[in-house]
């Protein structure tokens, strides 16, 4: 059975314009399907097997789109905000009309990387506890980090509400005698400012953190903070199969 939807849907999901916009196009005849100029622009299409044109060109049509933004202090992880700027508005309008949204959250004084999506399912894959998925995170911390604490991080640690850590990986990168460490931390959760409180929960401090991997996905060295890119072929699948076969 072939999978259609509406013609106006469909190029408004491409970037086309509103259904109203859309149905000017198609009254003034630039809408083609199959080399006909198209009557109703409410008509029923088929995107993988019709091939549709506006004004001559070619409608590339695509269900879902999967971002990599390297997040920058300051932005919060939410699709809109009344008053502080959000993830969404870093985003270009040709991406932003898919209606994308961050899969999961960075604190807003937190950077690297975010996934941000329309695929629902992928999306709750990825937070889902079941899957597990592991979150690697760069601090700075304000205190000595010990052996000690990787130890407790590998127990579970009791965070300000009680609620007991799954176990988490600590490598210690760097020490100084003044107070300070270098560490990255690997958590199987996301529960609301985690890493800041696990620290807490140590008698230390982080100063602070960015976000280096979820999952299989690496965060690209190349973007700079506020920059994004699509994700590779190769990424969406190492992403996919990450939380298929768990």
């Amino acid at each position: 059975m072939k999978q259609t939807m509406r013609l106006d849907k469909l190029l408004s999901h491409a970037g086309h314009g509103t259904r109203s916009e859309i149905k000017i196009l198609v009254k003034k005849g630039l809408v083609r399907v199959n080399d006909r100029p198209a009557k109703d622009s409410g008509v029923q299409v088929n995107p993988q097997s019709d091939v549709i044109t506006v004004n001559g060109e070619a409608v590339r049509y695509r269900e879902f789109i999967y971002l990599m933004l390297n997040k920058p202090q300051g932005v919060i992880s939410a699709t809109e905000d009344t008053r502080d700027r959000t993830v969404i508005d870093l985003l270009d309008e040709e991406v932003v009309h898919f209606n994308p949204f961050p899969v999961g959250r960075l604190d807003k004084d937190t950077e690297g990387l975010l996934l941000l999506t329309n695929d629902g399912k992928l999306a709750h894959n990825l937070l889902s506890p079941r899957k597990h998925v592991p979150k690697t995170y760069y601090a700075e911390v304000e205190g000595i980090v010990t052996e000690e604490d990787g130890q407790a991080f590998e127990r579970g640690v009791a965070l300000d509400d009680d609620y007991v850590t799954m176990p988490a990986q600590l490598v210690i990168l760097k020490t100084d005698s003044s107070g300070w460490s270098k560490i990255e931390l690997t958590i199987m959760e996301g529960k609301f400012h985690q890493v800041k409180r696990m620290f807490q929960a140590v008698g230390k401090k982080v100063t602070f953190l960015k976000r280096l991997s979820m999952g299989p996905l690496l965060l690209d060295e190349h973007l700079l903070p506020g920059e994004y890119r699509e994700l590779s072929e190769e990424e969406l699948l190492q992403l996919q199969h990450a939380t298929a076969v768990q």
